[in-house]
């Protein structure tokens, strides 16, 4: 591995990622330090279907926020805002399907060819180029008579913005996800030179200036040749603006601001907004996940298994829309190893692979360290028999190397 290469490679590709900018309903009804009003065109902020559908497409209830976007596209069907509404939540759903949502899984540069855990449905792939090619032929038509229209920049921007993020997440189609991305940021930075104050268009333009403010010298200049610039300091301005806006983009600039800010290690702000985000869409299992693991990483092990057991007991009343609940076990595990719990980290640990549908690569995972725990309590026959499993999935991985390994001389613990 190139060291500074690989990182370069997977901060343009996360770039990709985060252009999840499409307009949502915010904090309040109201437009209160919001610099503008999409007159003409269909808003979370004069319409209640559209609030009602951004509800339900944050709190991951696809399938009805798909419902009533459709409605308004019906009801729209010029509007390019209302036809990128639906194209996201077609995109979203997709990608949790096929299981690319999960961060972990772009821990490593591996992420650049992996699989999905399964194959896009090609019904659904036409139908979000379909409308991709929709809203962007909307916004140029409208540009076509006023080429400073900021809110058909914007709305252009955005499907830009969706086109990068699924054929990267989804098709693995990295070169054409950048080229659609930085198509994206040009249109975005059109409309904050039209108008400085448009905090939405902040939102996209942050991202790209945290991202590649935060690449090694010789990479930022390589990329200054071709006209690509960041700054890391400006673009969490940027996303901070937004992210208080309670403009419609304000819920995407906190996403994206919370992932740097825990990047930054600046944890109390992190934990601040993904706590607000949780209490806002409680139905979400993604933002219940990253909450634990921010609390985790910032040092609050204690609190982080309190929120895992919650997780749990949440998923048991059918409180999440779509449950992962491996993925609870497995961070519960992770918390109470940290904290030194090392019968009930095993526990936790051999929890993961009971529930229906648990990804067999975490499973594998889940199984070697509680082996680990198990190495560590001085149960080595326990701990023998994880480590079995661990190589009757894969004996040909980093898990299985490791389970080898164990298997000649026992597991010793080292406080991480």
């Amino acid at each position: 591995m190139k060291p500074n290469r690989s990182l370069s490679v997977r901060w343009i590709v996360l770039a990709c990622l985060l252009l999840i900018c499409l307009p949502v309903f915010a904090a309040s009804n109201e437009n209160e330090g919001c610099a503008y009003n999409p007159d003409g065109f269909v808003s979370p902020l004069n319409n209640p279907i559209a609030k009602r559908g951004f509800d339900e497409f944050y709190n991951m209830d696809y399938d009805k926020s798909i419902h009533d976007f459709e409605t308004l596209v019906r009801e729209h069907p010029d509007d390019p805002y209302a036809n990128n509404y639906l194209l996201s939540s077609v995109v979203f759903k997709e990608l949790y399907r096929i299981g690319a949502m999960d961060a972990e899984s772009y821990a490593d540069d591996s992420f650049l060819d992996r699989k999905a855990k399964r194959p896009l449905d090609p019904v659904v792939q036409k139908r979000i180029h379909d409308l991709i090619a929709r809203s962007v032929a909307l916004s140029d038509a409208l540009l076509q008579k006023n080429p400073n229209d900021i809110q058909a920049l914007y709305a252009r921007g955005v499907a830009r913005g969706m086109r990068s993020t699924y054929m990267g997440m989804g098709e693995k189609a990295w070169l054409a996800a950048i080229r659609s991305a930085l198509a994206a940021r040009h249109d975005h930075d059109r409309v904050l030179q039209l108008d400085p104050y448009y905090t939405d268009a902040m939102m996209i333009v942050g991202v790209h200036n945290y991202i590649i403010g935060s690449l090694s010298w010789p990479v930022k200049i390589a990329a200054s040749i071709v006209g690509i610039s960041g700054s890391k300091q400006k673009g969490l301005q940027y996303l901070r603006l937004s992210a208080r806006s309670n403009c419609p983009a304000s819920m995407d600039a906190k996403i994206a601001l919370a992932l740097f800010l825990r990047r930054e290690e600046k944890y109390p702000e992190a934990l601040e907004l993904v706590k607000e985000m949780t209490q806002q869409y409680p139905r979400s299992f993604l933002l219940a996940v990253e909450y634990g693991e921010l609390l985790n990483a910032a040092g609050h092990g204690s609190e982080a298994i309190a929120q895992y057991h919650a997780m749990l007991k949440n998923y048991k009343e059918g409180k999440y829309s779509l449950p992962e609940p491996a993925s609870a076990a497995w961070g519960l595990g992770v918390a109470l190893r940290g904290q030194r719990r090392f019968e009930e980290a095993a526990q936790a640990f051999d929890m993961v692979g009971t529930f229906p549908n648990a990804d067999k690569e975490l499973v594998q995972r889940a199984n070697l360290a509680s082996g680990q725990m198990y190495d560590t309590l001085l149960m080595r026959d326990a701990a023998l028999k994880r480590y079995q499993l661990v190589l009757a999935y894969n004996n040909s991985d980093t898990e299985a190397d490791l389970a080898r390994q164990y298997l000649k001389k026992a597991y010793k613990y080292r406080p991480q």
